[in-house]
């Protein structure tokens, strides 16, 4: 049995993750979907304004504390990214396997500022106007997205490492948005380092939704064709 860890991306809640996180379960895996700070219903605008990149990364690293969590697949969706790889600087060895799936693979001192895209920053920074901390979600969408720290969007990771020390490392690169994606240049980057499975996919960047039999059959390690169980 393995255990998954899923963090979502900007904007969103662990119910990102709700077409495939049955279907690990059916497969007889443990799952969690995290909701990560300033992101929950309930959370209070301070707890938004204060909502940092190390935050995000306390979260994910109190819940495999308080489970006792050690050979975990951790996975994060998009700007969660950040979040897995800073988590896996500082989990002592007990992540065994990232999938960042159509998400940000940083380097040392970086930020998803700074790795994104121009179409991105603008977005950005248009949706912290009202707030000055807070990115309201892009137009249409889900609308149980929320709006997202924009201090985590800013802050530089600080990496050891430790990462790149992780067994198994995978990039899911959606190619069906091609037209505003930020991870063309990172999917050559990753394809070139002996280092990392790169997988493509021909869907949106929501692919969790578009597409979870996918997603699901990718975390699992099945092969086209394979039944889940």
């Amino acid at each position: 049995m393995a255990t998954f860890v899923l963090v979502p991306g900007g904007w969103k809640g662990g119910w990102s993750y709700e077409a495939v996180v049955p279907l690990l379960e059916r497969a007889g895996h443990a799952v969690h979907a995290l909701t990560l700070s300033g992101l929950r219903p309930d959370d209070e605008e301070a707890t938004v304004a204060r909502a940092n990149l190390d935050t995000h990364a306390g979260d994910v690293l109190r819940h495999l504390d308080r489970h006792h969590l050690t050979d975990v697949t951790l996975v994060g969706h998009s700007y969660a990214g950040m979040v897995i790889a800073a988590v896996a600087d500082r989990a002592g060895g007990r992540i065994a396997r990232l999938v960042h799936l159509d998400a940000f693979v940083p380097r040392d001192g970086e930020s998803w500022w700074s790795s994104t895209n121009e179409y991105f920053r603008e977005l950005a920074a248009a949706g912290a106007a009202a707030t000055g901390y807070a990115v309201r979600p892009p137009d249409g969408g889900d609308p149980r997205r929320r709006p997202h720290p924009l201090a985590s969007f800013l802050q530089t990771i600080r990496l050891t490492g430790t990462p790149a020390q992780v067994p198994r490392r995978e990039f899911v690169y959606c190619s069906g948005w091609e037209d505003r994606t930020p991870f063309a240049q990172l999917r050559i980057r990753l394809r070139a380092d002996p280092g990392w499975q790169v997988h493509d996919l021909p869907t949106g960047h929501d692919a969790m939704h578009e597409a979870p039999e996918a997603v699901a059959a990718l975390l699992l390690g099945a092969r086209r064709g394979e039944a889940f169980a």
